[in-house]
């Protein structure tokens, strides 16, 4: 069920869900699904038999959430608030985000409504930097960050960061998409800043995996 206004899990989810059943995820495991919107990836993991807290700084994400756990028969904690701050002092052995990274025109303006499930900025890295900073602090030893965001928003920058604090960083999926409303609505842009070349036609997501060592 997705209400009005909230995220719709669309290829970006179905990459990060294929990234997450690649992870051996143990019984009891604690998950944290930042921008949970519909609670697709935290069902998928409670699934899998993980302790799952959803995070979304929609209240209606976080309504839609719940509406699905319940319909699914499945436990999962979902919280209202913004990236980490709901679940500040505690830990977990998977952390999963479909953060906004979108490069957005409009320098400082925040985005409204649905647009703050895809708008990141003018660089798209206007979450992702603080997922790089905050999310390392949120991992148990041996815990990992799966991540998945746009070529577009630079990955490279976001597998140095988290190297930086201290994880093993690298792309572990990629996968080419035609072209969405967002980007079609904003293609011409994006070539004149040169974060599309005249010969790109397709948008390309990855997904970047962290671990932190034990």
């Amino acid at each position: 069920m997705v209400l009005p206004g909230v995220y719709a899990p669309q290829e970006d989810t179905a990459l990060l869900a294929g990234a997450l059943s690649d992870e051996s995820l143990p019984p009891g495991a604690a998950v944290l699904d930042v921008g949970t919107g519909s609670g697709a990836l935290a069902l998928a993991a409670a699934l899998r038999g993980g302790r799952v807290t959803a995070v979304d700084v929609s209240w209606r994400a976080v309504c839609a959430a719940r509406l699905n756990a319940a319909r699914a028969g499945l436990r999962i904690r979902v919280r209202h608030g913004n990236l980490f701050t709901p679940v500040r002092g505690e830990s977990f052995d998977l952390v999963l985000a479909n953060p906004p990274y979108v490069p957005a025109p409009g320098a400082g303006r925040r985005p409204r409504g649905a647009a703050r499930a895809w708008d990141a900025g003018r660089d798209g890295r206007m979450v992702l930097d603080r997922i790089c900073l905050e999310a390392p602090r949120m991992l148990r030893p041996g815990g990992v960050l799966l991540l998945v965001q746009s070529a577009l928003s630079d990955p490279a920058r976001t597998e140095a960061l988290l190297r930086e604090a201290g994880l093993k960083a690298a792309v572990i999926r990629r996968r080419r998409i035609a072209f969405g409303p967002v980007l079609r609505g904003r293609e011409r842009w994006l070539r004149q800043r040169g974060l599309l070349s005249l010969a790109e036609h397709e948008e390309e997501l990855v997904v970047v995996r962290a671990e932190l060592p034990v």
